[in-house]
């Protein structure tokens, strides 16, 4: 039999039996603190990453929205949380006085060079984001891969973000055909790519094509060495009308529907977000009986 589920948070359901061993948890004496306690309840529930590591971090941020909405009740902070700092943007996110070039021969061979947390190419990977991208900054949901793509003099032009697949997608769980136990085994084999970002100084015919094509080939590698699961698939999500989804399309990308508007961390059937067309595009080509095995 099915366990009952008595509550759902992003994307994952929590059974009447989770939820009590939770609230089992949070009474212990002397209480845990929030970040032994979302450690511990991950243990008891087998809340994984892909790379086997516990999903701590998602279980705090799930944690404090049960909090919120009064369904448990968290021992308080032990150490209060500090006021986030606004981001400054430095000079090198300066549109560049010289002129930008204008064909892909005056760019290649291009670098993609990782944006890893901390860095210096993280730390512009964020500026740049939040201050070009029309959906801003904020941090890429569970297991991620960020790149500053640079040109041949070392300039950079593009970013791109990748991260965790959304938990339930309807038009892309009919598209390759999931039953919701495949859904449940093989969703680490597919991710997510929330950013692409050319610098608006950038205008150059075809580098969209051309960066996602090296990011195909690049992006399995990268993503099986930090987190040992190799990625099969990529989603994406393009929000109309703001944009076509011509870039995808002309990349061999496969429109395979539209979102309803709930938004990745909707928890209460809101449908308050922009409808947004879902594209697909396979990795390698066994990549449906490999989902489906």
């Amino acid at each position: 039999m099915t366990a009952a589920v008595e509550c759902r948070y992003y994307g994952r359901d929590f059974t009447a039996q989770e939820m009590a061993l939770l609230r089992a948890l949070i009474a212990a004496d002397p209480p845990p603190n929030r970040h032994a306690l979302s450690r511990e309840f991950c243990r008891r529930i087998g809340w994984l990453k892909p790379d086997g590591g516990l999903k701590d971090m998602m279980a705090r941020v799930t944690m404090l929205a049960m909090h919120k909405d009064g369904l448990i009740v968290l021992p308080p902070p032990k150490w209060p949380r500090p006021p986030r700092r606004p981001m400054v943007f430095g000079p090198d996110t300066e549109p560049p006085a010289h002129p930008a070039p204008t064909s892909l021969d005056a760019v290649r061979p291009l670098d993609l060079r990782p944006a890893v947390r901390y860095s210096r190419e993280g730390k512009l990977w964020n500026e740049f984001i939040a201050r070009y991208h029309y959906l801003g900054y904020r941090t890429l949901v569970g297991a991620q891969m960020r790149y500053a793509v640079h040109d041949r003099d070392g300039r950079p032009i593009a970013m791109l973000g990748f991260s965790t697949a959304a938990r339930k997608l309807a038009p892309r769980d009919r598209f390759i055909g999931w039953t919701p136990e495949l859904r449940e085994k093989n969703l680490p084999l597919v991710i997510d790519n929330p950013r692409f970002l050319i610098l608006p100084w950038i205008v150059i015919p075809n580098l969209g094509s051309h960066i996602l094509s090296l990011v195909r080939r690049q992006l399995p590698g990268d993503w099986t060495e930090r987190y040992n699961v190799t990625p099969v698939l990529i989603e994406t999500f393009v929000e109309t009308p703001r944009f076509t989804g011509a870039l995808y399309k002309a990349s061999g990308w496969t429109h395979v529907g539209t979102t309803q508007g709930r938004g990745r961390y909707d928890r209460h059937t809101k449908r308050d977000q922009p409808k947004k067309d879902v594209w697909l595009r396979p990795l390698r080509r066994d990549w449906r009986r490999t989902l489906n095995r």
